[in-house]
């Protein structure tokens, strides 16, 4: 059996489990592929590819990996396997202001576009307010989850204005 802080070993990529539509969750229990955790969890995971296409945001990555591992866990109001706490949410929150205070006042919109690496942060934002979308139904989630899904995309704009 695995111990809690032990990474998990793959020893093989493909288990076939899936070939009928299904997948397991992080407690073994299955679900249909269609389930809104798991279109959740994939939406959260299209979000942390564009955010390594895009670089330098190791954080807020390792973050979204902890909510995913929190959103494929039906959650039973037990706080302590939580991975995504209030301090991750404040520190972002704490990131954009930090940012946010040393750029003149926002007088319009801002399209997306710019540099390359500004448009994949808009892509990138995009896709998160999906993924929030997203995680907003999924029942028995952490309770964090929506707000850890609501501040990157003002983090990802606040340095491209």
């Amino acid at each position: 059996m695995r111990k809690r802080d032990e990474p998990v070993r793959l020893t093989r990529i493909y288990t076939r489990g899936g070939d009928k539509g299904e997948t397991s969750l992080g407690d073994g229990s299955r679900v249909s592929k269609l389930d809104p955790r798991v279109a959740a969890m994939g939406d959260v995971d299209e979000l942390n590819s564009l955010l390594g296409l895009a670089g330098g945001l190791d954080r807020i990555q390792n973050e979204l990996f902890d909510l995913c591992a929190d959103l494929s866990v039906p959650y039973a109001g037990n706080e302590e396997r939580l991975r995504i706490t209030q301090d991750a949410v404040d520190r972002l929150e704490q990131e954009i202001d930090a940012v946010n205070s040393t750029l003149p006042e926002l007088k319009s919109f801002v399209l997306p576009g710019g540099s390359e690496r500004a448009t994949r942060l808009f892509l990138a934002r995009a896709v998160c307010r999906r993924a929030e979308r997203a995680a907003l139904p999924v029942p028995h989630t952490n309770p964090l989850a929506a707000a850890q899904l609501n501040r990157p995309p003002d983090r990802l704009f606040v340095p491209r204005r």
